[in-house]
């Protein structure tokens, strides 16, 4: 579901515990478990899941296992040989300390399953709490819009104007920036840490080039919006709305890479810190700016002002928390490097937008559709969307969790512990829906109460409640598949199934139950159930089949492109 969970502020989805500590500066070595391969020369490396990596140690070592080992002196070294094993000693790098540093292979199977439970619960937690108080960006100016004296005209236009900018910009972002999910957290835990850097740098190039056209739309808004029939009235307001919000897009786009810049090292209490400063702050500034006294007051503006402040100064803060408190391992200096490679990143990140934006895009139909049925319906539909929308940040925040901690074991080539992480992640999913299913259905006839006193919408929140208990199940399951999905580079598998499952299952079902039987807004919701139960079950699958020791493999191969280029220079000077 990437609905409104997703909208507007730092992350939304805003995609992404407690800092992890660093460890200490003493090389560790591996497990003296570690199988060594036993092949001749002659044979082509092979990669075995009986290969083990010591348990996150304080520090352990970065030694490759055997089967990508360097040759011993007097060997051949063939075309086949990874570059990534270089005679040359690789350095330890920092781990995410993780508190349980027992061996794998002391651990039993339900042990491990335990310990990835602590693990991904801890690592959920602050994304949990960030994307909560994210949402706060968003409710912000629409409180505030709805406080003027031209509350109804205002609050449809700051509507109109959110809804466009979610549609071409934020959401397409978002996509954009879940290829990182896929590059940033093996590159953490290889030999070579500072591809975080060089990779953010990367996306941040691909990012610049994207925010243009966004630009030429939101600054042709009203024509457009003119086009599409809307009140002149209040596409004018949404075009101004969108003209003040966009000084804060390029902000909005830093502030998605750098969180995942900090996430993938296991610094997710990092956004959770600033975003506690920065919400406040947001909400005086729409007190201040929209109906505050007389010096401050702007009216409209004063909204979309206060948003791109915010997040400017959400991007402020990630600047200094990067230069004056963070590590550097994972920096890399800017140079030509960080405009190679832009073909693969580009391929990610539209894979990305094809999985999050369709999904995002889908809702706005749903909403558009309710619109048509009458005031009642779309209120009521209000309701509904905002209350699976909050209830979806748990699982959501499981995702970001889910892709970081597999990312990170692929890139200490664990594939038996990212299965398992793997499992873990979409059994915890399954129990969230439950807890959330199990909430709507013991409060579904007060639950309106929340939000409206209207009989009518009361009654049929109600009625439409037990759908989307029902929803709850497959949303969570569906969100947490797509995260391992992302972790995997497998965007474009997760954009196939959003489309097959909401453009040409679900929103045409729903609309045929909704418009031609006449179930109005049950049928949407049921068509909107059954493409979220396709996503599920597929999606779990897709996971359950994983072959991981394929996924680390592509890890190596990825790093080992990445080390060329410094191996060929340095061929070439001597």
């Amino acid at each position: 579901m990437a609905s409104n969970v997703h909208s507007v502020s730092a992350s939304l989805p805003t995609d992404y515990a407690i800092v992890s500590s660093y460890a200490a500066t003493h090389s560790a070595q591996r497990n003296s478990g570690v199988e060594q391969n036993t092949e001749s020369a002659d044979a082509e490396p092979s990669y075995t899941s009986e290969y083990h990596v010591a348990r996150r140690p304080s520090r352990p070592s970065m030694a490759p296992p055997s089967f990508l080992k360097a040759p011993q002196a007097g060997g051949s070294v063939m075309e086949t040989t990874p570059l990534l094993l270089s005679t040359q000693a690789e350095p330890p790098v920092p781990r995410i300390e993780e508190c349980d540093d027992t061996d794998d292979g002391q651990l039993s199977t339900t042990a491990m399953y335990l310990s990835e439970l602590r693990i991904l619960t801890r690592y959920s937690l602050p994304v949990f709490g960030t994307h909560l108080l994210e949402y706060s960006l968003i409710m912000a100016p629409v409180l505030s819009i709805g406080h003027l004296s031209s509350g109804t005209t205002a609050l449809a236009g700051i509507t109109l104007g959110s809804m466009t900018a979610n549609v071409s910009g934020f959401s397409i972002l978002q996509g954009f920036v879940s290829a990182l999910d896929t590059v940033l957290p093996p590159a953490w835990t290889s030999s070579q840490p500072t591809l975080v850097g060089l990779w953010s740098q990367r996306m941040t190039v691909v990012m610049a080039a994207a925010l243009i056209p966004m630009y030429f739309i939101w600054f042709n808004a009203e024509l457009i919006l003119l086009g599409l029939k809307q009140d002149p009235e209040v596409a004018h307001l949404a075009a101004l709305y969108l003209k003040w919000v966009s000084f804060g897009l390029p902000a909005y786009a830093f502030n998605l890479i750098s969180r995942r810049y900090f996430q993938s090292q296991g610094l997710f209490a990092v956004p959770t810190r600033i975003i506690i400063v920065v919400a406040p702050i947001n909400a005086l500034l729409n007190y201040f700016l929209v109906w505050g006294p007389e010096p401050f007051r702007l009216g409209f503006i004063g909204a979309p002002i206060a948003t791109a402040c915010s997040f400017n100064l959400v991007a402020l803060l990630n600047i200094c928390y990067g230069v004056f408190v963070a590590p550097r391992t994972a920096w890399h200096p800017i140079s030509r490097r960080s405009f190679t490679s832009l073909g693969f990143i580009l391929h990610l990140g539209l894979s990305g937008v094809g999985q999050t934006a369709s999904e995002w895009w889908a809702w706005e139909l749903v909403a558009l559709a309710a619109s048509l049925m009458g005031p009642v319906a779309l209120a009521t539909q209000s309701i509904l969307l905002s209350s699976a929308s909050t209830t979806y940040q748990a699982p959501f925040a499981l995702s970001v969790a889910t892709s970081v901690r597999i990312g990170n074991l692929l890139g200490e080539f664990n594939s038996r512990r990212a299965r398992v992480a793997a499992h873990t992640s979409l059994f915890m999913a399954l129990a969230i829906g439950l807890l959330c299913s199990a909430l709507f259905m013991g409060f579904r006839n007060s639950w309106a109460y929340l939000f409206n006193d209207d009989a009518e919408v009361v009654q049929q929140v109600a009625a439409t409640l037990p759908l989307v208990a029902l929803f709850q199940v497959f949303d969570g399951t569906s969100g947490v598949a797509g995260g391992i999905l992302r972790a995997k580079g497998k965007q474009m598998t997760g954009a196939l199934l959003n489309l097959s499952a909401y453009y040409v299952i679900g929103i045409p079902f729903g609309a045929y139950l909704a418009f031609t039987w006449d179930y109005g807004l049950h049928g949407l919701w049921i068509g909107l159930t059954v493409s979220l139960v396709y996503c599920a079950v597929f999606g779990t699958l897709l996971c359950v089949r994983t072959d991981w020791d394929r996924e680390v493999r592509k890890v190596v191969a990825r790093i080992n492109a990445e080390r060329k280029p410094s191996i060929n220079h340095d061929e070439q000077r001597v």
